[in-house]
């Protein structure tokens, strides 16, 4: 795995990040820590989506994110638990995972490599 896809999933899981902070933040430091989270995870797509095909990086972001926000919310903030949603997020996860295993990685050369 390269460094991008690296970068893919973190910029992922600060998604996760701030989705819950849209939610749960009610003071300075908590909008602070969101917007920290929200610009962080843009970067990582953005530098990610330079050097790799954009669609799937977009389709991969999404997908943990979606997949990290539902299981955070089921651990940390009393979401109902249904097998359900454990199934879905599951078959979102393996689309996800072959999007990334049918996708070559050609990375673009450029001046910010």
């Amino acid at each position: 795995m390269s460094i991008n896809w690296i970068k893919v999933f973190i910029a992922a899981l600060f998604e996760v990040i701030w989705v819950i902070g849209l939610k749960h933040a009610d003071g300075f430091w908590t909008w602070a820590g969101t917007t920290v989270a929200i610009i962080i995870s843009f970067m990582g797509l953005i530098m990610a989506g330079k050097k790799l095909p954009i669609g799937t990086v977009y389709a991969v972001f999404v997908g943990l994110g979606t997949a990290g926000t539902v299981i955070s919310e089921i651990l940390f903030f009393g979401e109902p638990f249904k097998m359900s949603k454990i199934l879905l997020i599951i078959l979102l996860l393996v689309g996800v995972i072959g999007l990334k295993l049918v996708t070559k990685e050609n990375v673009k050369k450029g001046t910010d490599s």
